[in-house]
């Protein structure tokens, strides 16, 4: 029996030598021993309070193997890799791989080697998962994202749904639900729908006192981000809506002579994200410009700020996002630009992501039958996706058929893979049989053979470009040369240049037409509420920013924080401040524009600036430059 001193003991060696650190985060070390007590918790901590060690660490001191449920592949895959890099045994499944991958993690689980395993929910209902979970000695089970469970939540998953069924069946299995944001309302049905039976709740409050919220309403968003970084010498993330604007926001900040800025993407590749993410976690004064693909599990303390370039879909994701600045208590800013045109465009671009019910069943009712999947069929193969196919046959928008594809993938009834990523070889003849087949064909399958371990007895994964280097060819050729060994019968070959799919359930019209169709419904609805209430947050200018944020989650008695951008605009109101003095003491120092006034003057608003200025030309006190260009006279 481990004394009450040992325990403790166990626990901080635990955390300094797997994490680093000789002190727990505020509530961390209450949520630990209430799961190893085998209790039933639920938290929130809102991003930066360090909910991940909170399952990570009592996995490694219990015997068993944690089972995590996420909602998200590409978080379970950061986090696997992240715990392997510290010595942490850990794995996740999913439906991208295939059966011997697949038994090979499960007899590491029922060895007791992993001791923490990544599932999607839709998995809990999986046959082969429910018959070998019955062999793996499960510690406790952890429910990542738990929001998604809630029908009022951002990202509903009604999959979440089955956590209740699934823990039944383990019986005296303990459960550990986590979130970073959650309503009152959502927290409650959390509760309800994963029966946490009295379980200890551990809340902490959503202010975040260090983060000083600047919202910009500016029509020049390039020139406003080049200006803020010209003065900028701190670690920062620049979130924009697209890949192409990751890209072309940094050459534009790069041919400005702004060098310690890079982009990242989802579209990179593993290799790509893990340089550029290694540079910026190891930089004092990098800057990633990135969509919403970075940031989950990141761990940085001295994040200055983080900017918003446009405005994210959910008051949820604004938060989290937000988050990841300051987490080391020091003084941070949050920067988020907008303007009219741009909500506008938005309003119309959620709008034109929605198909009608016929629309929506004539996508669906395509991918299946230009795969001649029958009712109640379901094929082992991954099949090759042309998305512009499907707008021809249907006559949607892309847009359209990308949502839709997203839902069939989220709810697990395919897998649909739209970024480029590694290619699927499967050798279909024996090793023996390269004797009996024309010389130049067996020539290059040896080849194959002797660069691809594992390929006479299952699937591999590999890329085109490595393997046309080690033998001294082009990609293109290298492709074209296993097609001709696929029309012969001897490979299954999938490029992963091509969206790919696969269907994980059967053919089923009644359910499409009737339950799913209704699911997805409720989804786009949710999705449109959630863009009203940022758009208010962004559009309103009477209430503090920190204040509305945590009204929002419930908060009672709130006071404005007293420093975000509409509480500095009242505090001036009433108690007045030299701005005119202000400004003419920066442009005896340099000439300044207006941008670099307002910065200057810690983001202060640009309208009030203009209107300073005109009172101190009209004086004498200040001339123009040029048509942007200020100078004390």
């Amino acid at each position: 029996m481990v004394s009450a001193q040992d325990f403790q003991q166990l626990k901080r060696q635990t955390l300094t030598h797997f994490w680093g650190h000789s002190q727990f985060r505020a509530q961390q070390e209450e949520i630990i021993d209430s799961v190893i007590s085998g209790k039933d918790t639920l938290v929130l901590l809102p991003t930066g309070g360090g909910k991940s060690l909170c399952y990570q660490l009592p996995a490694l001191i219990l015997e068993g193997t944690c089972l995590v449920i996420s909602p998200l592949l590409a978080l379970m895959k950061d986090q696997v890799f992240h715990l392997k890099s510290k010595g942490i045994e850990a794995e996740y499944l999913s439906s991208e791989l295939d059966d011997f991958d697949a038994e090979t993690i499960f007899n590491t689980c029922k060895n007791g080697i992993t001791k923490i395993l990544y599932v999607s929910p839709e998995r809990l209902t999986n046959r082969v998962f429910l018959q070998n979970i019955e062999e793996i000695q499960i510690s406790f089970i952890a429910v990542d994202e738990a929001h998604c469970i809630s029908e009022w939540g951002q990202d509903f998953r009604p999959s979440y749904q089955n956590i209740k069924d699934f823990r039944a069946g383990l019986k005296d299995i303990a459960v550990l639900a986590l979130t970073a944001t959650a309503t009152p309302k959502v927290l409650q049905e959390i509760k309800n729908k994963i029966n946490l039976q009295n379980s200890a709740v551990f809340q902490q409050s959503f202010r975040r006192t260090n983060i000083k919220i600047v919202s910009d309403r500016i029509s020049d968003k390039y020139q406003r981000v080049l200006d803020l970084l010209k003065y900028n010498n701190s670690a920062g993330i620049i979130y924009v809506r697209s890949r192409k604007e990751t890209e072309e926001l940094t050459k534009y900040l790069q041919r400005n002579n702004i060098q310690n800025v890079d982009f990242f993407h989802a579209g990179l590749s593993l290799k790509e994200k893990n340089a550029k993410q290694d540079l910026w976690i190891r930089s004092r004064n990098h800057v990633l410009i990135s969509t919403n693909a970075f940031g989950m599990g990141i761990d940085k303390d001295q994040v200055r700020f983080v900017l918003h370039f446009s405005p994210p879909q959910s008051l949820e994701n604004y938060y989290q996002e937000i988050g990841r600045a300051g987490r080391d208590g020091e003084q941070s800013y949050a920067f988020l630009l907008w303007n009219e045109q741009e909500l506008k465009n938005f309003d119309q671009i959620l709008m034109n992501q929605i198909p009608s019910r016929v629309e929506f069943k004539n996508i669906v009712s395509y991918i299946y039958s230009t795969f001649q999947i029958a009712e109640n069929d379901l094929p082992e193969n991954i099949f090759q996706l042309h998305i512009q196919r499907i707008q021809q046959a249907t006559k949607t928008s892309l847009a359209k058929i990308r949502n839709v594809l997203n839902f069939l993938h989220n709810q697990e009834l395919i897998f649909y893979r739209a970024n480029k990523s590694l290619s699927s070889l499967e050798l279909k003849i024996s090793a023996d049989d390269l004797d009996i087949l024309p010389k130049s064909d067996a020539y290059f399958l040896e080849l194959m053979l002797r660069n691809f371990s594992g390929l006479t007895t299952h699937k591999i994964m590999f890329s085109e470009q490595n393997f046309s280097t080690k033998i001294s060819s082009e990609p293109h050729l290298v492709r074209e040369r296993i097609k001709d060994m696929q029309r012969k019968g001897y490979v299954d070959y999938i490029d992963g240049a091509l969206s790919g799919i696969k269907f994980l359930k059967h053919r089923d019209d009644r359910s499409m037409q009737g339950k799913y169709w209704h699911l997805f419904e409720q989804i786009q609805k949710n999705k449109i509420q959630k863009w009203e209430e940022m758009k208010f947050f962004v559009q309103d200018s009477d209430y503090c920013k920190m204040k509305l944020i945590l009204s929002y989650f419930g908060e009672k008695n709130v006071k404005n924080c007293g420093k975000c951008s509409v509480c500095v605009q009242q505090k001036e109101g009433v108690f007045g401040r030299n701005i005119s003095g202000e400004i003419l003491s920066i442009l005896k120092q340099n000439p300044a524009n207006v941008e670099e006034i307002a910065i200057r003057l810690h983001y202060y608003e640009k309208e009030n600036i203009l209107e300073n200025l005109i009172q101190l030309l009209d004086s004498g006190e200040v001339k123009m430059l040029n048509f942007r260009t200020y100078i004390a006279t």
